[in-house]
């Protein structure tokens, strides 16, 4: 993927869960291509790290996506900088594993509230932008796990099947406003803290090496390797773009064909 193949000049963005590996490089890579991001996650120090390593196209401001107390200073904070609101990356989540019988309520909360009301709050508040442009994209972040439940998980599954819903019911509500509702659902990207925890979980819990965890999820993916994090960054810049103004409402898969529907 080269600079060239993607542009977002005049293009405006607003990444949630930036200071992490998947949301930071979609803002790295939009910025590169002549973007302007506005960028937020849970710790301002977080923040500032991956504004400084996005450039001068940049800048953001912490928050919690669950409190919308936090997340209407962002978008005040967005709209000095920005100027409008073309795109908008829901990429913020958590994940967790625990059997259903030892599950807090607090594990269960965190998990959907993060994931589910978070994606909610930041589209409440893009809309109005959206709206005033007459053009929009919102990208939402399911999973795999959305799609067919993993065990262990029966929390994450829950938020991440609901964002497919709120996709879908938001593509149907905003069309008429010109604004593009789909997500992106991976399965287990390589080099990203959600992977980094499930494969310490297996290793801690199952006593396995981590090239036998890789070979265990390997093993299950037709492709015969994890998702990088360029195979996402790819799939939320095309739906970024006018290359998919005839798209909306979708969940598409990146699983190396592990998930085929």
């Amino acid at each position: 993927m080269t600079k060239n193949d993607f542009d977002f000049t005049g293009k405006t963005a607003l990444i949630t869960g930036a200071a992490g590996a998947i949301g930071k490089a979609v803002a790295v890579a939009m910025a590169e291509r002549g973007g302007k991001v506005f960028i937020t996650d849970l710790s301002q120090e977080g923040v500032d790290a991956a504004v400084a390593e996005i450039g001068e196209n940049a800048a953001g401001l912490a928050a919690d996506v669950t409190q919308e107390d936090q997340v209407v200073p962002v978008f005040e904070a967005a709209k000095k900088f920005l100027g409008k609101l073309d795109i908008l990356v829901n990429c913020a989540g958590i994940i967790g594993q625990a059997p259903i019988a030892d599950m807090t309520v607090e594990q269960w909360d965190r998990v959907v509230e993060i994931n589910g009301r978070g994606s909610f709050l930041f589209a409440k508040y893009a809309v109005p932008m959206m709206r005033d442009n007459a053009y929009g994209k919102i990208v939402n972040f399911s999973s795999k796990t959305g799609k067919t439940g993993s065990a262990l998980m029966a929390h994450y599954s829950f938020a991440k099947a609901g964002i497919m819903g709120f996709t879908q019911a938001l593509a149907y509500e905003l069309a008429g406003d010109n604004i593009n509702v789909n997500c992106v659902c991976p399965g287990i990207t390589d080099s990203t803290g959600v992977w980094q925890q499930c494969s310490a979980d297996y290793i801690e819990n199952l006593g396995q090496s981590r090239e036998d965890v890789i070979k265990q999820f390997t093993a299950k993916i037709p492709l015969k390797r994890l998702a990088a994090i360029s195979d996402v960054v790819s799939m939320v810049m095309y739906l970024s773009l006018p290359h998919s103004d005839y798209m909306t409402g979708q969940s598409i898969n990146l699983t190396g064909g592990r998930e085929m529907h």
